[in-house]
């Protein structure tokens, strides 16, 4: 099992296996973060457009409450669950829009990008200078209840740029010792 799982995790670039057959967490590669969030912007862009347009009342609860999922961790200030929330959200978009092909990218996406986030939130929570993207994600939700997929596209888009900023801002400020 664990061979396995390292396979899957060898698969999703989370571990690389050393010529000494040793195997570590992969390092986060920052020279491809603009290529990472170029696609991310895309896939959650889209993903939010279709979920605009396709979505059901059943949908809308789903997003919702793991909306206040995410709300909650972030309440509680726990890293992993907030991440985990997070995800959640998301994909309960992404399955709104009914696409599996580009929820499957999506969803391989934030999971590549969690390591990042967790470096995002334990920025955050150190100089709290920034901010969670928590407002965002209420105006996702209304945009995509109203069916504005225009509206939902945007909002996705600046939701993306934002987490970029974000994530700027703590390299910044690591390079310099903060």
């Amino acid at each position: 099992p664990v061979r396995e799982a390292l396979i899957r995790l060898s698969a999703e670039d989370l571990v690389v296996t050393l010529a000494n057959r040793s195997t570590i967490v992969a390092p986060i590669d920052v020279t491809s973060f603009p290529k990472y969030v170029e696609a991310l912007d895309i896939a959650q862009r889209m993903n939010t457009r279709l979920a605009a347009r396709l979505r059901s009342e059943t949908d809308l609860s789903t997003i919702a409450s793991r909306m206040k999922a995410f709300e909650d961790a972030v309440a509680g200030g726990k890293h992993l669950a907030m991440s985990e929330a997070n995800k959640q959200f998301h994909m309960a978009i992404a399955q709104a829009g009914r696409n599996p092909y580009l929820a499957s990218f999506y969803e391989r996406l934030l999971d590549q990008g969690r390591r990042i986030l967790h470096l995002h939130f334990e920025f955050l929570e150190r100089t709290h200078d920034g901010y969670l993207l928590t407002d965002e994600h209420a105006q996702m939700l209304d945009a995509i209840r109203a069916r504005d997929e225009n509206r939902a596209d945007a909002l996705a888009h600046d939701h993306t740029r934002q987490f970029r900023q974000n994530f700027i801002e703590f390299m910044k400020a690591n390079s310099l010792g903060k």
